[in-house]
């Protein structure tokens, strides 16, 4: 098997290159470039741009409204994005639930919806994780009751949902709920598209080590759905919710993201500390970044790897879940290894108040190098997605038979 880029992708990406240099906002590129926090605006301001160029949802099939690219495209794009200061594209819709409708939904749902996401106008959140399931995902509590009436019914939803990524500004959440409690704890959830203003709703953030408002607990009382938010079948939600899973442990791994970062590190590594003398210099610390560069290495020759299956439409075996763990620790190393390079200067300070959200609690700033944030949230990758230790056990399974 050949790794290397045909003549076909070395065009492909002339034009993605191209493109970006012509069209990213310089605001926003230079945020992404200075590891500065993100708002909603830049990601709707990219997600726009990129939709009328064609480009609002690479992966998707034509006919629905994508770019119909070669998963090689697709990581192309995404290492260009990055080397460039382009936001990511949020996954929620174009690279979650969006793939869903397009496979399981019926037509009246992917009309509705699909060119929503493509665009950027709607946002989506993912209603997965629970506070007594996350890695156990099975276990969750949520849960719809199939309440007779007209045009098939309605679902009145309750429960919780935690960990719940930019729920704040989403339009819609797509949710795993229980609608039976007999059987394989598997065997009876269900894939809910819901409106964020349906009455019941209560969004409530969390704040995070460094003051910053990402992610929320959503609660559920009395939700009333109707039976057309639901995709494919009653109680096959698990199988959806795998063929999601699989994408997203895929996209987890992010090496265009962290050769982006490598090469940030190297730069901040190479200046002058106090004592006068660049950090790059020191043996012990050169040997990290080169065991971390080797290890992105290696990652990537995976990623195309199974990029490749993918093209020849080869089912995936444990890839996703290698890929997902050894992304998430070389994006924790990378972060690490930045906060070493800056010293003193990466350690946060929060004190100063700089409003109060919703509930009145105070909103800190984060002082010194935006770096400290940035670590502090790396943190959560070895679990999202399905946890590392999780991602083993598949793995096992996988090969071994376990």
């Amino acid at each position: 098997m050949h790794l290397e880029f045909t003549p076909e992708d070395q065009a492909f990406r002339a034009i993605v290159r191209g493109f970006i240099a012509s069209n990213l906002p310089t605001d926003i590129a230079a945020r992404v470039n200075g590891r500065q926090p993100l708002v909603k605006d830049d990601y709707t301001r990219w997600q726009k741009i990129l939709h009328g160029r064609g480009w609002g949802a690479p992966a998707w099939p034509r006919e629905f409204g994508g770019a119909g690219w070669t998963p090689i495209q697709q990581y192309i794009f995404e290492e260009e994005c990055a080397a460039a200061g382009a936001p990511m594209q949020l996954p929620f819709g174009p690279k979650m639930v969006g793939p869903v409708i397009i496979a399981f939904g019926n037509e009246f749902q992917q009309r509705r919806f699909l060119p929503g996401i493509a665009s950027g106008e709607e946002w989506w959140c993912q209603g997965f994780s629970e506070p007594d399931a996350g890695s156990d995902l099975a276990s969750l509590k949520t849960r719809a009751e199939r309440v007779p009436g007209p045009a098939g019914g309605r679902y009145l939803v309750n429960g919780q949902k935690t960990w719940t990524t930019y729920a704040h500004y989403a339009d819609w959440i797509f949710c795993l709920v229980r609608t039976r409690s007999e059987g394989r704890p598997q065997e009876g959830i269900s894939f809910l598209l819901i409106d964020m203003k349906t009455p019941g709703i209560s969004v409530r953030p969390i704040a995070m080590l460094d003051g910053a408002r990402e992610i929320n607990e959503v609660w559920f009382e009395n939700v009333e759905v109707p039976v057309s938010g639901l995709v494919g079948n009653e109680n096959r939600g698990w199988a959806y919710a795998k063929f999601l899973l699989d994408q997203e442990r895929t996209d987890i791994a992010r090496v265009g993201r962290s050769k982006a970062a490598l090469e940030y590190l190297k730069t901040i590594a190479r200046r002058e500390l106090d004592e006068g003398r660049p950090l790059i210099e020191n043996q012990r610390f050169r040997d990290r970044v080169a065991q971390v560069e080797l290890e992105l290495i290696a990652l990537e020759i995976t990623n195309l790897r199974t990029l490749s299956n993918m093209a020849r439409k080869r089912a995936s075996g444990p890839e996703p879940s290698l890929l997902k763990i050894k992304g998430s620790e070389i994006e924790q190393m990378l972060s690490e290894l930045m906060m070493q390079a800056l010293g003193h200067r990466s350690i946060v300070q929060i004190g100063e108040s700089i409003g109060a959200d919703q509930r009145g609690d105070p909103i800190h700033r984060v002082f010194e190098a935006p770096l400290t944030g940035n670590y502090l949230n790396c943190r959560k990758t070895s679990i999202y997605g399905g946890s590392n230790e999780i991602q083993k056990n598949i793995i096992s399974r996988i090969i071994l038979g376990l």
